[in-house]
């Protein structure tokens, strides 16, 4: 079990670092299906592998051609550590307000599946649809905080719906939007795992898993980043799609198996 969750954290921090998307939109459903481990430990087992990812990455996309854009990113990434903040306060009262861990977990898939299928047909369309190009900092802000609260909420650390809302209100390309995307993953997960301790709510977790799971995301981001060079923006679209499928089938196929196990 300790292998297929190094596994797990690798393959997704691969994708997740050449795609943008953080690597917990897949984590977090595949975990939901290949374990038993309860919905709060998978969150922060999830969280802490995306952060690691995360670190590499922008380490390593310093000596990159592409740069994140600072205005903007800085205050998305503003809005999302108080959106990530409020989403991992409404997770922790919806978890203590349910007795079965199932309820939980089947309402997250559920709504990551409505979420991804409609990012999907966006990507598949984006082509035929004008993009914006926002420097309001005050919509910036407000953007980042409900990002922050979906992805903190979900436990998925970012998401595909950041690229969506980056090409359509910001007008990036995939690669800028990628990057960008990781930057405000990092802030919102790192706040998070501020957070968590502050307050208590560090759930019991095995160390061992942890740090395979941690590895894994270190790993698997090098590994990204180094293939996001030699990947074109229509190659990471193509990439970006495909996942998303994925993601949606294991959505739905949890959301089910959740809700059979309520009594």
């Amino acid at each position: 079990m300790a292998l297929i969750d190094f596994l797990i954290s690798f393959t997704a921090s691969i994708v997740g670092a050449i795609s943008g998307i953080g690597g917990g939109v897949i984590i977090k459903p595949a975990l939901d299906v290949l374990t038993h481990y309860p919905v709060g430990i998978i969150s922060f087992l999830s969280g802490n592998t995306v952060l690691a990812m995360t670190v590499v990455t922008l380490i390593r996309s310093r000596k990159s051609e592409i740069k994140l854009d600072r205005r903007v990113s800085s205050f998305l990434a503003a809005g999302g550590v108080l959106g990530g903040l409020a989403g991992k306060h409404l997770f922790d009262m919806i978890q203590k307000s349910f007795a079965s861990d199932s309820a939980v977990s089947g309402t997250q898939s559920l709504i990551l599946a409505i979420l991804t299928l409609a990012v999907l047909f966006f990507t598949i369309y984006k082509e035929r649809i004008s993009s914006l190009n926002l420097k309001n900092s005050a919509f910036s802000l407000l953007t980042g905080l409900v990002l922050g609260g979906i992805a903190s909420f979900l436990g998925i650390g970012g998401g595909p719906i950041n690229l969506a809302v980056l090409y359509l209100f910001f007008s990036m390309d995939s690669k800028t939007a990628a990057l960008n995307s990781i930057f405000i993953i990092f802030c919102s997960q790192l706040t998070n795992l501020i957070f968590t301790i502050a307050s208590g709510n560090v759930p019991e977790f095995s160390l061992l898993v942890l740090l395979l799971m941690i590895a894994g995301g270190i790993t698997g981001g090098l590994t990204g980043s180094h293939l996001s060079r030699r990947m074109s923006n229509r190659q990471v679209d193509y990439l970006f799609s495909f996942v998303m499928v994925i993601i949606i089938g294991i959505s739905l196929f949890n959301t089910v198996n959740s809700f059979a196990l309520l009594p």
